[in-house]
């Protein structure tokens, strides 16, 4: 059993997804007139839904709660806001995923507060029901038991993250591994094979070290 399940996330399965969330928001019957994507996770769905639903405006709001991959900040916090006139409008705020739903609900009350649309409905991917506090008007895939799902726009960035977690909290790791060491116990943490990340891996190991998070060793990766 993995420390921490991860999913990887293809784009053909985004695009489905996406596409099937687009379906359910237009079998409602409601059309909105605006977009909105909580960034950063957002943006790719909030625009493919623009996309199918033929919708041309599309904003953003930074809302975030995840500070490092798989592990939550204390909570949610609204970055950069700012003012926009959308009296009168229907507004639909899209995020990728609800887990724990604080961000997705914080945008929500932000464009309520401070946008003045006449609605506003919410949307993601995915629902994680065994843990979200706040549950979408719409969503395509309701998940039951969590997992980390590692979307495409954030691989590396996540990948990064796994490794340096691994080096400062495995006591196996923290007096240095080899690359093949590495890569056996990030299977075991994670459930993830190395190799289905591709070019991912070694331009992780590679941007850790310019970070100075990671340096080599006799061989030997170890932590900084």
């Amino acid at each position: 059993m993995a420390r921490v399940p991860v999913k990887l996330v293809s784009w053909e399965e985004i695009v489905e997804w996406s596409r099937g969330l687009a379906d359910r928001i237009e079998e409602s019957g409601w059309r909105p007139d605006v977009v909105v994507a909580v960034a950063r996770g957002g943006f790719v769905p909030a625009r493919l839904i623009c996309d199918f639903l033929d919708i041309t405006d599309l904003l953003s709001v930074q809302s975030q709660h995840w500070v490092e991959a798989a592990r939550a900040a204390q909570k949610a916090i609204l970055k950069y806001p700012y003012r926009v006139d959308l009296e009168g409008k229907k507004v639909l705020i899209v995020d990728d995923i609800v887990d724990t739903g604080d961000t997705l609900l914080l945008a929500k009350e932000f464009v309520e507060r401070e946008w003045g649309p006449s609605e506003t409905r919410t949307a993601a991917m995915q629902w994680i029901s065994s843990v979200a506090k706040f549950k979408p008007d719409y969503y395509y895939l309701e998940v039951r038991d969590w997992v980390w799902f590692q979307y495409p726009w954030t691989r590396l960035e996540d990948t990064m993250q796994f490794i340096a977690r691994i080096l400062r909290e495995d006591e196996r790791a923290r007096s240095g591994v080899s690359e093949d060491e590495l890569k056996s116990i990030f299977r075991e943490w994670y459930g993830v094979d190395p190799e289905e990340l591709g070019f991912y891996w070694e331009l992780a190991l590679k941007r850790l070290r310019e970070k100075g998070v990671v340096r080599a060793e006799n061989g030997k990766l170890l932590p900084r």
